[in-house]
């Protein structure tokens, strides 16, 4: 299998029933995927219960792998596209594809650079991703399944997601699909190899991003943009915006350093002690 597979992450948030764990153990495994993330599971050694050992039937090695992360935005720390699994229509949020767009979104993504990571997300059985869930990804991906009845077993939105990656995966030459603000890794279409080799041209990880926009907030409250009593959408706004904008690591680095000066821009225009 090509080294791709092992830079796909599929991460199952809270998950409570066992034997779903179980299931989507089993469906990622057959598609050639091993790399499973329990975020908060509401059941102590969920991986390890009766119900998930047999319905992962024999993909009992992906189970053993499977990585607990306390929350969601760990569990994407080394990512650098994440896809959040959802058919519910959002007012405020990343872009959507469908689920197969999305597979080639991610397969060209994984093409362009040795250091991007993959993350397909799925909610809780019950109530699925959460707004501030889906902040956390890059693009919001559904399965175009039957409009008078499209509810699906997460562990079988997850087969359907880990089908269409291999397919992706297997089918390099199928075109990447036309998006607004569409994630392909810097510098993908240079022919020379060259952005594979540019340090400064790595994507940047979901951990780098989130902590810019951390920055980036403490920066717009001390220039008096951003206030925190009254804080609208501005930060959310800001945040489904760098999302899209498939920062490298030198951009990230740029932008903190531009916070860093509007700290210390702010500081001096607002010593402390004094109003503004």
């Amino acid at each position: 299998m090509t080294l791709a597979f092992d830079r796909v992450r599929f991460v199952m948030t809270e998950p409570s029933h066992p034997g779903n764990v179980g299931s989507a153990a089993r469906a990622i495994k057959t598609m050639g995927f091993m790399e499973l993330a329990l975020v908060a599971p509401r059941m102590g050694e969920i991986s390890v219960q009766p119900e998930a050992i047999a319905l992962a039937s024999g993909a009992t090695d992906v189970l053993d792998a499977a990585v607990l992360y306390p929350t969601l935005a760990d569990a994407l720390a080394p990512v650098t596209l994440a896809f959040a699994l959802t058919a519910r229509e959002r007012d405020l949020g990343p872009p959507t594809l469908d689920i197969r767009e999305a597979a080639l979104l991610a397969a060209s993504h994984l093409a362009g650079h040795p250091d991007t990571r993959v993350a397909i997300v799925a909610g809780t059985e019950r109530s699925g991703l959460t707004n501030a869930q889906i902040a956390l990804c890059h693009r919001v991906c559904h399965i175009p399944a039957n409009p008078a009845y499209s509810s699906l077993n997460v562990a079988q939105a997850l087969q359907l997601a880990a089908w269409e990656m291999r397919y992706a995966l297997l089918n390099p030459s199928g075109a990447a699909p036309v998006v607004t603000g569409a994630i392909s890794a810097p510098g993908a279409d240079a022919g020379d190899g060259s952005a594979r080799c540019d340090p400064g041209r790595r994507p940047a990880s979901s951990e780098a991003v989130q902590a810019l926009i951390t920055h980036l907030e403490q920066a717009l409250e001390a220039v008096k943009f951003l206030d925190p009593a009254h804080p609208k959408k501005l930060m959310p706004r800001m945040r489904h915006f760098f999302g899209r904008c498939a920062l490298t690591q030198d951009e990230v680095d740029m932008w903190r350093g531009v916070c860093t000066a509007m700290i210390a821009t702010a500081h001096r225009a607002y010593p402390p002690g004094k109003s503004g």
